[in-house]
């Protein structure tokens, strides 16, 4: 059998936006700063602002507690912008209906829905009469690049993080990588990177910041350092993950969960109790957090995962939604690191590994959200997200799930 090939995508939560009069205006001005940003063409610009207005839109008449996410991911190579929405309005019945034309509950001319899903490269409904909706849609540019990458396979890990009310940064945060071919190499130097507070549009996009930022999108996300320039990867398609909740609030747990994803990726280690070990050296002169690294194998069908603090972790089975839950070792990673240890699990076949911070309640059941893992990783983390989270903390939510 030829190398096992598992897509992953880089990604940045930029800007969330709350139920108001001002959304749909606000969130169609700032994708098309974002999208401009992201080198996307002019018409594919114009294309991403009415999906994101037309779903905006759709929040202020539909929804109840409504909020948008806009972001962009990348490839090596090639950037797009994705938005999520999620509210706990009245649900669609018939989802497959409600995406044809003339169909509206509100006497509209119902092409919003329609209309998104036919603009964008990725579209993805998951809807429980009387309990909301969550909709990710992604754009890939109009280029032959773009349209290689909306051709390929749909990346198996994606997480969202979302700051407290009241905060503009994030304390959560997470990454993934392949697990690298060679694991014998000695961790390479961190290159310096900025404040978590300004957001780089060179390493979101490589094209330089220019004047007239929308405020909220520079101030909105932490931005992780530079990645240094990627090893072989392993042949087993094996990848590796990190979430990380910084301590407390603000722009201090930002930057230490930036510095846990920073190690992470600097960092040549190939096992979990090795990556955290990295992790807790370069947390040292900073606030520290609850770290967890986990190491995905689906040749092996196994997840190893080796956490300290309150990360939560269960693996899924998606035939009766229930969860093993993988549990972590009390302590503070860059403070109070114990002796770490590394659980082990077993991955049934389209199982998923749930990864999330304290900002969740560790009380959701799959089965209560049928559907949940038939679902793109995005889709089921903005799902949790809307279940399980609470404003009055910071809160993020990772999933993973492939062809296992």
């Amino acid at each position: 059998m030829g190398a096992l090939t598992v897509p992953l995508l880089e990604c940045e939560d930029v800007a969330w936006f709350r139920d108001a009069e001002s959304l749909p205006a606000a969130a169609r001005s700032a994708a098309r700063t974002l999208a401009q940003r992201a080198a996307l063409l002019p018409e594919r610009v114009a294309e991403v602002c009415l999906a994101v207005s037309e779903a905006a839109t759709n929040l202020r008449r539909h929804a109840r507690d409504g909020s948008l996410l806009l972001r962009v991911v990348r490839t090596e190579s090639e950037a797009a912008l994705e938005f999520v929405t999620l509210d706990h309005g009245p649900g669609m019945a018939d989802v497959p209906r409600s995406l044809t034309d003339g169909v509206s509950s509100r006497g509209t001319l119902g092409i919003g829905l329609g209309a998104i899903s036919r603009l964008a490269d990725t579209f993805d409904v998951h809807s429980l009469p009387g309990r909301g909706t969550v909709l990710t849609a992604r754009f890939w540019n109009r280029t032959p690049g773009g349209r290689r990458a909306a051709a390929g396979c749909e990346p198996v890990v994606a997480g969202i993080t979302r700051p407290m009310s009241g905060q503009e940064l994030c304390g959560d945060a997470w990454a993934a990588r392949p697990l690298p071919a060679d694991r014998s190499a000695a961790p390479v130097p961190g290159r310096p990177h900025r404040s978590p507070a300004v957001l780089d549009w060179s390493v979101l996009t490589g094209t330089a910041t220019r004047p007239g930022a929308t405020e909220r999108l520079v101030r909105a996300a932490p931005v992780p350092a530079p990645a240094p320039a990627p090893l072989p990867a392993d042949d087993t398609g094996a990848f590796l993950l990190v979430f990380c909740d910084g301590l407390g609030h603000g722009p201090l747990a930002a930057r230490a969960s930036v510095d846990a994803v920073a190690a992470f990726r600097r960092s040549r280690a190939g096992s979990p109790d090795v990556l955290l070990a990295d992790i807790h050296q370069a947390l040292r002169s900073g606030r520290g957090g609850a770290v967890a690294v986990a190491l995905v194998e689906p040749a092996e069908l196994r997840v190893s995962l080796c956490g300290v603090g309150n990360v939560s972790a269960f693996v899924v089975d998606p035939a009766t939604g229930t969860r093993r839950a993988l549990p972590s070792t009390p302590g503070i990673v860059g403070h109070q690191l114990p002796t770490l240890r590394t659980v082990r699990h077993r991955l049934a076949p389209g199982s998923a590994l749930v990864m999330h911070s304290d900002g969740l309640t560790d009380r959701w059941q799959a089965a209560a959200l049928p559907g949940m893992l038939s679902h793109l990783p995005a889709t089921a983390a903005a799902l949790l997200l809307r279940e399980a989270g609470i404003r009055r903390d910071d809160a993020g939510v990772l999933v993973a799930k492939g062809a296992w």
